[in-house]
């Protein structure tokens, strides 16, 4: 998996290490860099896997950029570095970011991070990132540089959810390092051959992420026409929106699609000022998504029908 990995990617092997999983990764990387004196910041709100492993495992001091829902929750630039110049020892930041779909492009986001301190560790988990476009990724810039962390989960573009793949692009001393803590068979048989499989047929999926970015923009009209819904504008594979004030929270509805048997995400947990009216839902096929709408609209202004 690791020389595919580097072939289709133009990258060096060396610079390549896979995983069971972004979990895997992250487990492995983050407690070897930090311990309980360590200063990390991160988004907020931001997949919750970093959260619970630096609060509740490390227990390092967490600094969170607050993301506003005024501005759509996108990260400010001028924002982040101004706390770029307090030297943290390590910054996360999920690109685009989960729930919110927000995306900063290429070029600023590599001047900020090429700007900051030479001892602040930057980690970029670009799990969404294909949705974004081509030329999008810090891989490339990433393995030149040695303070910066690409890491890619296959479980949501390639829709490899459950075989556990992913892989880390950094310079060769970092990956040489983190190699050295790694099991040799840390990814399954089954699943390096999905993944190989998946990261040889770009034009499969490149015809698949502009299907969703279509269909993304469909599920997001359908969603604005619930009274008092207020759909956030993305790039990636989910929307995330607000739910009425005068209705029910976030809780309820889930719990309430659930019983009809729709999944959809409380958001609450995932940011500290998010509050309890947030959902995240995943961009499906065009029925699917119309399924969706339905019964979301039927949780949250219609529950006690049918």
């Amino acid at each position: 998996m690791t020389r595919v990995v580097a072939r289709t990617r133009n990258l060096p092997p060396a610079s390549i290490l896979v995983g069971a999983g972004s979990s895997d990764l992250i487990f492995l990387a983050l407690q070897q860099w930090l311990n309980a004196d360590s200063r990390v910041l991160i988004l907020d709100p931001i997949y919750g896997e970093y959260a619970h492993v630096l609060e509740n495992i490390i227990r390092c001091r967490v600094d969170r950029i607050a993301l506003q829902r005024a501005n759509n929750y996108a990260v400010c630039l001028d924002d982040l570095n101004n706390r770029l110049k307090d030297s943290y020892d390590l910054v996360i930041l999920v690109n685009p970011n989960s729930p919110t779909g927000q995306f900063v492009s290429h070029h600023p986001l590599s001047k900020a991070i090429a700007s900051a301190p030479a001892g602040t560790r930057f980690w970029i988990d670009e799990t969404y990132i294909e949705y974004a476009g081509r030329g999008q990724t810090l891989e490339s810039f990433a393995v030149a540089r040695p303070n910066v962390v690409v890491c890619k989960s296959m479980s949501k573009a390639y829709a490899l959810s459950g075989a556990r793949a992913a892989y880390l692009a950094a310079s060769p001393e970092i990956i040489r390092e983190l190699r050295r803590l790694s099991p040799p068979w840390s990814v399954s048989l089954l699943a390096q051959v999905a993944a190989v499989h998946a990261l040889q047929d770009r034009g499969y999926y490149e015809k698949r992420w502009s299907e969703t970015n279509l269909l993304r923009g469909e599920l997001e009209a359908a969603l604005g026409t619930i009274p008092g819904v207020d759909v956030l504008p993305g790039v990636a594979g989910f929307l995330m929106f607000h739910l009425p004030e005068s209705g029910p929270n976030a809780k309820t509805v889930t719990a309430r699609s659930h019983d009809r048997g729709l999944f959809v995400r409380d958001a609450e947990l995932m940011g500290r000022n998010i509050g309890d009216r947030v959902i995240r839902v995943a961009v499906k096929d065009r029925d699917t998504n119309a399924r969706i709408v339905d019964t979301l609209r039927w949780a949250i202004v219609s529950p006690g029908e049918g």
